[in-house]
């Protein structure tokens, strides 16, 4: 009788678990499809790792069309701030495939991510354009892949626009804020970024500067040509050497 309680009682036990097991799995999976946001637990040092990815369009204050690939700031922002919050979070990976977006918000969320105090890693796939190089540059180290592309262009304004001095000097200000936050977090000059932000002989209807991969990295914008591999195991490397008190670089 004792015999078949104790195995009664460790089926119960495994059942409990399994069950624990798949409701911690369906959040999970409900995360990543709302959020774009999952945790990666399972390496061989079982480092807890935040992944958020910022996918097609950065949308601010105004919803976007239900059609659109977006990837929402007020959505990012408690993420971010939870994963501050959290101890046992002891790395995040953001993944890049945008096409730009809301300055404003896109700032915000790059802001952010520069200011944890977990060390941070970007990988760039497809592209990382406009207000997505700030958000490549803005964590402790970046990758992109070689096919990547940077796009830097000036600040473009949707809407009515106003043709007095004070409309341009407000572009300038908008500008201004990129440069210097995207100049203050890569191995690029302010003058040289505004300069590639003005090139007038690459792109036939625009004003800008595209970037490919290495080009990418010649320039100063991001610190190496790498894949997910090389940007995991450079986590990895700086989860460690601050677990052992030598600062998140």
């Amino acid at each position: 009788m004792g015999k078949g309680k104790n195995s009664q009682k460790r089926n119960e036990q495994d059942t409990g678990r399994k069950r624990e097991e798949t409701e911690i799995q369906a959040k999970e999976d409900a995360h990543l499809e709302e959020y774009g946001q999952l945790t990666l637990d399972r390496n061989k040092g079982s480092r807890r790792i935040h992944l958020i990815t910022i996918i097609g369009e950065v949308e601010g204050h105004e919803n976007l069309s239900g059609s659109s690939k977006t990837t929402k700031y007020d959505h990012i922002l408690p993420q971010l701030a939870q994963i501050e919050d959290d101890e046992s979070v002891e790395g995040l990976l953001v993944l890049l495939n945008t096409s730009g977006g809301d300055v404003d918000a896109g700032l915000a969320i790059a802001e952010m991510i520069a200011s944890l105090s977990i060390p941070t890693v970007s990988l760039v796939l497809g592209g990382s354009h406009s207000i997505g190089v700030p958000l490549a540059v803005c964590t402790d180290y970046s990758f992109i892949v070689p096919s990547g592309t940077m796009m830097v262009h000036p600040v473009r304004m949707n809407g009515m626009v106003i043709g007095t001095a004070q409309t341009y000097e407000y572009f300038e200000m908008i500008q201004d804020r990129i440069l210097t936050f995207v100049s203050g977090h890569a191995d690029i000059a302010y003058d040289q970024l505004k300069g590639l932000m003005h090139n007038t002989r690459m792109l036939a209807r625009d004003l800008g500067t595209v970037l490919v991969g290495k080009e990418a990295v010649d320039a100063g914008l991001i610190n190496e040509v790498g894949g997910i591999k090389e940007a995991l195991a450079r986590l990895y490397q700086m989860i460690d050497r601050k677990s052992l008190g030598g600062g998140k670089n």
